[in-house]
């Protein structure tokens, strides 16, 4: 007997195996698709695979899911209860792990996501059993220049409007559990200013004695929104709140998503939570959630989102969607809690690290495989012949602008400058000891002798290197990235961490910085020497891991510095302290965690066909 959908009321029910079979057969006689991604946008081939994807009933049985442990949302998604599966699989192998990244990319992006995705359908096609994770886009970039995350041309993760546009509501927990803190600490601010000790007793509330000029969060909100990065609130009466100035950042920035994503489980994100700071009193000492009371409520905005979503590939492979992008200035992983499972539900478990190996793999290495155990078994470092031609000097790459000429016209000279940068990150992934694989992320502009510099560049390194047309062909177009790391995983892992738990935390910045950026040594502003200290002197904080915030646009703290610099120091000038998510956040350089709406954003072409509902003009 097997599950099968039906249709609005009720829960699946059992259908035979003749019945099974049948319904199978039909399904395989539908016509194959007609997609072209040379002519047809993004939303239009999600739009034409949608109509022939798998329902999420038989998702599950194809994993090996039971019925109660599918958590439906409609027909075409679902989360999975993430304690059921890995409670009755608990004795199950592990299948083999592999972490997607890239080089340095343009502001364009190097197609991580559609490699990630492309890799799962080559790996189908070779008739291996496969899923993925993938991290939930942010509104802010989907609705600015970037577009949505699930992958693009035939690789691509659908349904693509309810991916892109809040899946089962993640985002929104954690945004609401987030502003729920922010709402705690300055409602708790009015409440200490004006009243009296005595008052504050009646009401069992004790004075926290919070120092207004020393918060430790912002609010948030999804979306690039620099107008709010500073703003000023409680201006009017008594009654109107604690006038202070403070600000916003992008939700997928808040610590909640990191603890999100290195949670194990629902106990262990309610003590996380419990641990985050808000503010610090007037002698320094920090204030939790936990003294503000407000953690349990904060847990319950957030209990739904621990379990992952289902979704699938356009060629019906399973992928698990968690957490949140942005490695520049956030965690950038997908969950623990998603490669657990996966690993538990799939020969192959492919997951997704955010930009490049300098700061989405590292995290991946000597954080996520820190607080996982996990090890991986081979890595993937994804690289375009457009971006070896910007690191090698070639025009700025502008969002929303054409590219200039040099960029589709062969130009191995220009390539040959530019690929130091793809060995810079083939040797800090050679630096945990795992196999590093190079995807060339293939256009139909790349000329063979282009590809062959970078082949010859890569192999002399100790890496494997693959072609992959996924973009265009699918899964087809990945059958030679499948077998490289298929044969890649053949090989046993010798992994190590960048730096042990008790290694002092200004040498964990260190040695990211030198061993991994490439820089000569770490200045640090009076702000963050300060911080350091009072790290220093907390035993607790000694062994947190490190969470850098930087650039993703070069291997320093400067955009502006392509290829591979050298001869420079980075300038870390302030210290951030997750003690929820159990990590030290320095920040270097001059970014934000709240990025800019552009000029031309996505959000213009986006709209609604009113007789179908359908969205249309997503990317």
């Amino acid at each position: 007997m097997s599950v099968k959908e039906q249709p609005a009321n009720g829960a699946p029910s059992l259908e035979t195996d003749s019945a099974r079979k049948t319904r199978l057969a039909q399904i395989h006689k539908l016509p194959p698709l007609r997609l072209d991604p040379t002519r047809m946008a993004d939303w239009q081939i999600a739009e034409g695979a949608e109509q022939q994807m798998k329902t999420v009933y038989q998702l599950a049985e194809e994993m090996g899911v039971e019925q109660m442990e599918l958590l439906p949302y409609g027909h075409h998604v679902a989360k999975l209860d993430y304690m059921r599966i890995l409670d009755r699989l608990r004795d199950a192998p592990n299948g083999k792990y592999i972490d997607v990244t890239a080089i340095t990319p343009t502001p364009l992006g190097e197609g991580k996501s559609t490699t990630t995705i492309g890799l799962i359908q080559g790996l189908g096609k070779l008739g291996k059993r496969v899923g993925g994770a993938i991290r939930q886009p942010s509104s802010g970039p989907t609705f600015n220049i970037k577009g949505s995350a699930a992958g693009g041309g035939l690789s691509q993760c659908i349904p693509l409007s309810e991916f892109s546009l809040g899946l089962t509501g993640d985002i929104d927990a954690i945004n609401n559990a987030h502003n729920l803190a922010m709402v705690a600490l300055t409602s708790r601010l009015q409440h200490e200013f004006n009243y009296t000790d005595e008052v504050l007793a009646k009401r069992k509330l004790k004075r926290l004695n919070i120092d207004p000029r020393k918060l430790a969060i912002n609010w948030t909100i999804d979306y690039c929104a620099q107008a709010l990065r500073e703003v000023i609130i409680g201006i009017g009466g008594k009654s109107d709140g604690f006038m202070i100035r403070t600000g916003f950042q992008i939700t997928v920035s808040s610590e909640l998503m990191a603890i999100l994503a290195v949670a194990r489980g629902l106990a262990d994100l309610r003590n996380r939570i419990s641990k985050m700071v808000v503010a610090y009193d007037k002698w320094g000492n920090a204030i939790t959630t936990a003294d503000l009371e407000v953690d349990g409520a904060m847990t319950a905005l957030m209990c739904r989102a621990v379990n992952p979503n289902l979704m699938q590939t356009i060629e019906g492979q399973p992928v698990l969607v968690h957490a949140g992008p942005f490695a520049n200035i956030a965690f950038g992983q997908s969950s623990i809690i998603a490669d657990l499972l996966g690993m538990k539900l799939a020969d192959y478990h492919i997951t997704e690290s955010g930009f490049g190996a300098d700061i989405g793999f590292e995290k991946f290495w000597n954080l996520k495989c820190r607080y996982s155990g996990l090890t991986p078994n081979c890595v993937v470092v994804v690289a375009t012949i457009r971006a070896l031609k910007m690191h090698g000097g070639g025009p700025k790459v502008t969002p929303g602008t054409p590219l200039a000429r040099v960029y589709t016209e062969s130009n191995p000279a220009l390539v040959e400058k530019g690929v130091d940068n793809l060995l810079a990150h083939i040797e800090t992934v050679r630096k945990s000891r795992v196999v590093p694989v190079v995807c060339i992320n293939h256009f139909h502009t790349d000329s063979d002798d282009e590809v062959n510099v970078v082949r010859r560049a890569a192999e002399a390194s100790g890496a494997r290197v693959a072609v992959s047309k996924h973009w265009e062909k699918g899964g087809d177009g990945a059958i030679e990235l499948a077998e490289a790391v298929i044969e890649a995983c053949q090989e046993e892992p010798a992994f190590r961490l960048l730096y042990e738990d008790d290694t002092p935390v200004k040498d964990k910045i260190s040695r990211i910085a030198t061993e991994v950026y490439g820089a000569n040594g770490v200045s640090y502003s009076q702000e963050s020497e300060a911080k350091l200290k009072e790290i220093a002197a907390d035993d607790e904080l000694k062994g947190f891991g490190i969470c850098m915030v930087k650039t993703h646009l070069s291997l320093s703290h400067d955009p502006a510095l392509k290829g591979r610099p050298r001869g420079w120091t980075l300038p870390v000038r302030d210290v951030l302290i997750y003690r929820g998510a159990g990590v030290i956040v320095p920040v270097a350089g001059d970014i934000k965690l709240m990025p800019g709406t552009a000029s031309d954003p996505a959000f213009r072409k986006v709209d609604v066909d009113v007789d179908t509902g359908r969205v249309r003009g997503l990317f």
